[in-house]
């Protein structure tokens, strides 16, 4: 299976606070906000959306090619890919500009607050469609939001089936343009917040949207994911970890298990569970990318976690 994988590629500055962001709030006038916390861990990593899923589906002994776009400092990126036999053919260059960097700063409760700055990922381009022509599923996760727009437009006009995954970019859509891009999808996924920001600006809710796009998705962190099916919803609860370290990059690594499972025709039960399992290596970690993570041990863990057996793909 070929998997086209629209999105960020970007490095992230992972922060963490032994502090509580809502303590530091506490008092405050927001029509004045001037807070700080104390960093007590400050380390780089390569991330983005496109990285961090592709990642995945690589683990996951499938073939995603990126489509996404670096700066002038974005070719240790490329080579990291590259060496993991992932398709960065699609990959664009901008040297006039530095590649995408995204700020995540965590507190001692899970809280995040990321400051993202798009930098070459604003300037990129869709490939031409004959060059994605054939791959069996796409997804369009959050990095400039007029591409993702022209992403869904491209999948939608070639019948290429999509998951569409606006993120927190859903702020920048308009109600239309939401709508239209959400329109035909083969799943919409989001976490939990930004489940709220998308049915505010959609303004329709799970059964009007299953009007329009075949399964809702919902992550609820430790508490699980949640499908919507027009005939079905199921809850899969949270694959059990060894230790919590950070939350950066589950939510990627979960996607790379749907859209596997999505592919491949599982049950929503089973597609949730190789989702949750996925997503319950980033956690143990610092950075995004789990390295020395074979296939064996992900279905290892999956028994473990749930009882049964992952369905072969």
């Amino acid at each position: 299976m070929k998997f086209l994988v629209h999105g960020s590629i970007a490095f992230d500055f992972i922060i963490h606070s032994d502090g509580s962001f809502v303590d530091g709030l506490r008092g405050q006038d927001i029509e004045k906000l001037s807070v700080g916390y104390f960093a007590n861990e400050l380390s780089k990593h390569p991330g983005g959306t496109a990285t961090n899923i592709s990642w995945n589906l690589r683990i996951l002994g499938l073939q995603p090619v990126v489509v996404g776009t670096v700066g002038s400092d974005g070719q240790e990126l490329i080579d990291l890919l590259a060496m993991q036999d992932i398709d960065v053919s699609m990959i664009e260059k901008k040297p006039d500009f530095f590649t995408a960097t995204a700020f995540i700063a965590t507190d001692n409760s899970e809280r995040q607050i990321t400051f993202f700055h798009p930098g070459a990922d604003a300037h990129g381009k869709l490939p031409p469609p004959e060059s994605v022509a054939a791959v069996d599923l796409a997804i369009i996760s959050p990095r400039d939001h007029v591409f993702m727009q022209q992403a869904a437009a491209q999948c939608q006009a070639m019948n290429i089936p999509y998951i569409f995954d606006p993120g927190q970019q859903s702020l920048a859509f308009s109600r239309d343009e939401l709508r239209r891009a959400v329109t035909g999808a083969r799943c919409l996924v989001v976490n939990a917040y930004e489940w709220q920001l998308a049915t505010e600006k959609l303004e329709w809710d799970v059964a009007e949207l299953l009007q329009v796009c075949e399964l809702v998705v919902i992550t609820q962190s430790d508490q699980g994911v949640t499908l919507h099916a027009k005939d079905d919803t199921v809850h899969v609860p949270a694959c059990k970890i060894d230790k919590f370290v950070n939350p950066t990059g589950a939510g990627d690594a979960l996607r790379a298990g749907l859209l596997v499972g999505l592919a491949s025709g599982w049950s929503l039960q089973d597609t949730g569970r190789l989702g949750a399992v996925m997503g319950s290596f980033p956690v143990e970690q610092k950075g995004t990318l789990v390295a020395n993570l074979g296939l064996s041990y992900v279905r290892a863990r999956a028994k473990a976690a749930y009882g049964e057996e992952l369905p072969k793909f």
